[in-house]
């Protein structure tokens, strides 16, 4: 493998670096706008089951979400825990648990949407409208 020079890399030109500050900022404007009511992936999760049709497992719910089995179990639980989800045995597969959402998970999603459609905006205001546009074109065709 070839050295590269110190000088001739600059971290705040390299992707990955943006992407994290990009995250971060992001990060920073959804607790603002969530008050602490559900995190990102909470949020991901509650929107994924209230949006496929009928209820669906939890591996499916993972892959929809794209998060790994140990995250959508820990983020699954807690959700049950605050009754904004149930789980009960599929009738076909009696291994496979499937996972729909409460009259609560439905409530909350529906008053939070507002607010996350906001952190988007918030997020992409120092754009102009054909940057953001172009921007969510870009990071769907490398995602």
């Amino acid at each position: 493998m070839t050295s590269v020079p110190f000088s001739d890399y600059r971290l705040d030109e390299q992707i990955g670096f943006l992407l994290r500050k990009a995250y971060q900022r992001h990060m920073a404007i959804c607790a603002e706008r969530m008050e602490g009511r559900l995190t990102p992936v909470q949020f991901s999760i509650l929107y994924r089951l209230v949006t496929e049709a009928g209820p669906v497992s939890q591996n499916a719910l993972g892959r929809l979400v794209t998060m790994d089995a140990a995250t959508t179990k820990g983020v699954v639980t807690r959700l049950k825990e605050r009754g904004l989800i149930v789980s009960h045995i599929d009738a076909e597969d009696k291994r496979r648990h499937m996972l729909s959402t409460t009259e609560a998970g439905r409530a909350l999603l529906r008053d939070l949407l507002p607010s996350m459609q906001a952190v988007t905006q918030d997020t992409l205001a120092p754009l102009e409208p054909h940057e953001q546009v172009m921007l969510l074109a870009l990071l769907r065709k490398i995602a």
